[in-house]
This record gives structure tokens, sequence and C-alpha cells, in this order.
């Protein structure tokens, strides 16, 4: 067993590797323009997939190189915070279309809120504040009775936790890494081919480079903090922990908690709240960061501010809806989109179907008012 002191290194390995991650993550995503909301924004409004192909692909590669690792042995997927032993449908569902309906009058997600910081938008930190918020009620305070109630009403309780492998390999005869394994090859080799079977999608090397660029930063944090940072035993509960994580579960990048958790910066000082720098705080950092440092290299840095009453008032709610909803679905278009499909989890995949339907939703309202307002 390792004691305080290896633990301590080890940890702060894990922080800084996840801080490095996450700045190469702020620079491709501000290079490349990716955002999930502005992919369902052109499939509804223009009929075009070449964004959504990106964010397929994306997930693709994030799915074969999560099974790849949990097939090999590389890291535990029960371990990982989309395993729970309840499959909550209706937080989900329910979280991830408030999500999806805030993120399009927001103006984009919690990741491309992070991404426009560092561009030097001044709309996106007032919804950077309002996720922070949201998100914070969502987990301690009023807000958290939507979340209870979504668990009392639509909790279904499986022996085999919400992976899809767990629920498929008893029926098959197979263990689960074999089942992960074959599945991630059919969908998220389904996923990949299907993004590079369009020519318009294979012609943008910015595309290419969201795709696999995203996704495998998906897969390698996912190693750093599900391979390098566990800990079987740590040197003062005893428990199996992944360093350097906030709960000691295994994650990779989700941005919601994180943007709540990252308030914490501004109370340091209080001795009631102590300082608590973990992957999830890095990361919003770092992504920030990164699209900050290749905005100025690219020279897109810009200010940006509000416009007018209604645009405050809308990114307000939106990124209030984000922080409440990305909470009780149990991420955002990262966390759950990519993060938690990578998985194969039954409750991610739900999550994103109803991000992806509160998206549509908030378009149709961003269009009425657009009418309205002529």
């Amino acid at each position: 067993m390792m004691d305080m002191a290896e633990y301590v290194a080890l940890e702060n390995t894990v922080l800084v590797l996840a801080f490095v991650l996450s700045l190469m993550f702020g620079v491709i995503a501000q290079r490349t323009s990716f955002c999930t909301m502005g992919a369902v924004s052109d499939v509804y409004n223009m009929g075009s997939w070449t964004r959504m192909r990106v964010w397929g692909m994306a997930a693709g590669v994030a799915m074969l190189g999560f099974g790849v690792m949990s097939y090999f042995g590389w890291i535990r997927a029960a371990d990982t915070i989309y395993s729970a032993g309840a499959l909550n449908w209706l937080a989900a569902l329910g979280g991830g279309l408030l999500f999806g309906f805030g993120m399009v009058l927001a103006s984009g997600c919690a990741n491309k809120t992070l991404i426009r910081i560092g561009e030097g938008n001044l709309k996106s930190v007032v919804v950077f504040i309002m996720i922070a918020l949201g998100a914070t009620s969502a987990m301690w305070g009023l807000s958290s009775v939507l979340y209870t109630f979504a668990v009392d009403h639509g909790t279904r309780y499986t022996e085999n936790g919400t992976l899809m492998s767990a629920w498929i390999a008893p029926a098959a005869g197979l263990d689960s890494g074999t089942v992960g394994l074959a599945m991630a090859v059919v969908i998220g080799g389904g996923l990949t081919a299907w993004a590079l079977s369009s020519k318009k999608f294979r012609s943008s090397a910015n595309n290419l480079l969201a795709g696999f660029g995203i996704g495998l930063l998906i897969v390698a944090m996912w190693w750093v903090i599900g391979h390098l940072g566990y800990v079987e035993e740590h040197p003062d509960t005893l428990d199996a922990v992944y360093a350097g994580t906030a709960a000691g579960g295994m994650q990779s990048f989700s941005f919601t908690s994180p943007i709540a958790r990252s308030l914490y910066l501004v109370t340091m000082t209080d001795p009631t709240r102590p300082l608590l720098i973990s992957v999830g705080v890095l990361t919003v950092v770092g992504v920030i960061i990164g699209s900050f440092l290749h905005a100025l290299y690219s020279r897109t840095f810009q200010w940006e501010g509000l416009n007018g009453e209604q645009d405050t008032a809308l990114h307000m709610i939106g990124g209030t809806c984000m922080g409440v909803g990305g909470v009780i679905a149990g991420g955002c278009t990262v966390g759950q989109g990519l993060s938690g499909v990578s998985t194969l989890s039954g409750e991610s995949f739900i999550a994103v179907a109803g991000i992806m339907l509160g998206g549509v939703v908030g378009l149709r309202l961003q269009m009425w008012l657009l009418m309205r307002n002529e």
C-alpha cells in the first residue's frame, strides 16, 4: 500500500495531466468551433448534418477507446460515475430536456460557454455564473427537489447497473468486457464510419481534427483518471479511489457540476469552505485558458457584450436551465453526451435524447421570438 506522500505525488500528476488535456480540449474546440448546440441548429434550421457528424465521430472514437481499455482491463467500466445501480430515466430525460432548452437560449452548451469566455465573450461570463448558481441550487439548494422527484418517480432498479453491456452480457453468456468491446465496435465504429462517409465532412481538416481530437481527449482523460489515477487502497480510508476527483469516482470530461464547484475558487480564503482543486475544476480552467491562447494566436479574440434586455434575460434563463438540468441529467453535452455515451450507459443515451429534444424546443422558441420582434 502506498503512503500519503506517494498518494499526493500521484494526485498531483493526475491533476497536471488533466489540466494539459483540458488545454488541448480548449485549443481544438476553439479552432474548430466544436459546438453541440450548433450541430442541432444546423440540422433543424438548414438540414445540414456536417457538424452533427463531427459530434458523432467524437462520440464514436470515445466509445472505441473506452471499449478497448475496458476489454484489456486497463480501466474498470463498472467504476465510472455513469454505472450506478439504478436507471434514473426520468432524471436523465427531464434534466436533458431542460439542459437542451437552456443551451439554445444561452447560445451554446456548457463547453461552448467556456470556449467563448476564452474568446472574450462577456455574454458567456453571465451564462457561466448562471450555470454555476443553477447547478449549485440543483445539488444543494431548492432545485434539488426536482431531482428528488425524478428519482422517486422515474427510477428503475436493475441488477446489472446502467451499462448496456452489463445488461446484454448474461443473456449472451459472455463477460461484460467482451460485450462492451463488441458494442463499441458496432456503435462507435458505425458512428465514425457514418461521419467519414460524407465527402463534405472529409474535405475539412477542422472536422477531422474535432472528431478525432475531441474523441481521443475523452479517451485520454479516461486513461489518466481510470488507469493512472486508480488507487486500490487510500492511505487514510483504505478505500479504492481515483486520485484527483472530487468524489473519488472514475470520470472523464464533464462541465456542469465542475463549473459550480469552481465557485470554491472565489471563496478559497473562507476557512469554512476549503479550496478543493479537483480534475473537474481544472478542466473548467484549462478549457478557458486553452481557448484564450488559441484565440490570441489565431487573432480571433474579440470582446462581445450583451445586446439589450431580452438578450440578457434569455442568456440568464438559459444558463440557469443548463445548470439545473445538467445536474439533474447527470451531465452536459460532453459529460453525458461524450464521456457518458462512451461507456455505453443507457442513462447517458436517454439524457442525450432529452438534450437534443430540448434543443429543438429551444430553437422553436427562438424562431417565434425572432418573428415576433420583426
